[in-house]
């Protein structure tokens, strides 16, 4: 007895599965679309930072003179209550870290000048 054949239509089997390579194959499509218009928008917000940074007027760094830091005198420690010294020693600190900050200092200025003071 020979194998039936089926004619006409296709059966459930053959449709779900025309059906999953359809839509396999317009998820790939979208999939690919979708990337390349990211990619090109990617590539015009590039172009657009990089035209914008060409047109910007740059202007060479102004060397900055190295200023003398005259050691100013420490007053003498009061007593228990007094926080006189302690405030005036916070303020010469602070002076020196925004020096350093600026770069008016290099790093080895300045821990000499905050080792002077912490003496």
């Amino acid at each position: 007895m020979a194998p039936l054949r089926r004619f006409g239509r296709p059966g459930l089997l053959g449709t779900a599965a025309r059906t999953a390579v359809i839509a396999g194959t317009a998820q790939a499509t979208a999939g690919a679309v979708g990337r390349r218009q990211a990619n090109r928008a990617q590539q015009r917000y590039e172009a657009q930072q990089y035209e914008q940074q060409s047109q910007a007027p740059v202007a060479p760094p102004q060397p900055v003179a190295p200023q003398a830091v005259a050691p100013q005198p420490m007053a003498q420690p009061r007593g228990a209550g007094g926080g006189g010294a302690n405030d005036e020693l916070l303020a010469q600190l602070t002076q020196l870290g925004d020096l350093h900050g600026q770069g008016v200092l290099t790093d080895e200025e300045f821990a000499a000048a905050k080792a002077k003071l912490l003496r």
